[in-house]
Order: structure tokens, then C-alpha cells, then sequence
């Protein structure tokens, strides 16, 4: 690490830290040659591969962006958007992989922002894949209502009380 004052080619590291939740580290540096001190913040690096080829480091802040978009005019707070950020980032560093494709972090939004509010969802997907018709956008819905379905099957099942059994009803009218 070059020193920032002296441009010394070797720095000292005096002292480490996490920082930054733990997806960083604050190291402490001493020049030899200078004898000032400095700090430097190391993360490892996250980069995004465009359609187009080139490569961006990866930014929370322009994914959220993206989905703020999406989420004007429904009841979605900042809080809800930086949630949904850091979901979506914690699932792809959790990948393990230094490079991702621009595809595979929209995929993975998709999930949560579902969960979250799914007008938002619906305009963030219309985009994202590029709906041409209105059979595009009904496919989705219906996918859509399959996922909620499925998500009330599994918290209903009959673990609440007052769950009704309907296939027992109808057979108890036959």
C-alpha cells in the first residue's frame, strides 16, 4: 500500500478491525519512511458483468435505485427498500463468486420484492423481462398467484386454528 503522503511504496499495518456489519475491514498504517499515519477500508470486491460485456463493481445503491422505481406510489419505506438491498447482496456474495452476470442479481430480486409488495414486482418484472403483450403480463400474474397460493398452503396448513379442510367438507356433503 503506497503511502497517500510521501508515496513510499510499503506501509505497516499497526491494527485491524471489522467494520462495516463485518463486510469490511479498517486497517490502521504507519509509513516507514514518513512516519504518518493512515487508515485504509478493504472489502472484497464484487463485480457486476453488464449484458454488454463490460464489468461495474457491484452498488447497493444503484440496485435499490432501480427497485425505488418500481416501488413509487406503494407503501414501501426506505427501511423495506434497504432490507431488500441487503437481502439480495447477502444472497449473491453468498454465491462465493467475484463476478456475477446483471441477469443473475435480477433474478434474485425477484423473489423478495415479491414477498414485498407485488405491484412493484409486477412493474419491476414487466421491465426486467421485457413483457410485449398482455399474455406476458397474465402468465406472470397467474405464476404470481401460484407462488402466494403455494406460500398460504405452507403457513396454513392446518396449524391455525379454524383451518378448514374443504376436500373433507365436500366430502362430508356427498
Amino acid at each position: 500500500m503506497h503511502c497517500p503522503f510521501c508515496r513510499y511504496p510499503d506501509s505497516r499495518v499497526t491494527d485491524s478491525r471489522v467494520a462495516e456489519e463485518g463486510t469490511a475491514i479498517r486497517r490502521r498504517r504507519c509509513c516507514p519512511s514518513c512516519g504518518r499515519r493512515f487508515t485504509t477500508l478493504e472489502t472484497a470486491a464484487l463485480a457486476v458483468r453488464k449484458r454488454s460485456g463490460a464489468t461495474e463493481p457491484f452498488s447497493r445503491d444503484k440496485l435499490i435505485d432501480g427497485v425505488r422505481r418500481a416501488c413509487a406510489g406503494r407503501p414501501v419505506t426506505e427501511d423495506d427498500l434497504a432490507r431488500l438491498g441487503q437481502q439480495v447482496e447477502d444472497e449473491i456474495r453468498g454465491r462465493g463468486v467475484a463476478e456475477v452476470a446483471a441477469p443473475e442479481i435480477g433474478l434474485a430480486l425477484l423473489g423478495p420484492l415479491g414477498d414485498l409488495d407485488e405491484v412493484a414486482y409486477m412493474r419491476f418484472a414487466s421491465v426486467y423481462r421485457s413483457f410485449e403483450s398482455l399474455d406476458d403480463f397474465a402468465a406472470e400474474i397467474d405464476a404470481l398467484c401460484a407462488r402466494r397460493a403455494g406460500r398460504l398452503d405452507m403457513d396454513t396448513a392446518g396449524t391455525k386454528p379454524g383451518h378448514i379442510d374443504v376436500e373433507a367438507d365436500v366430502r362430508g356433503l356427498a
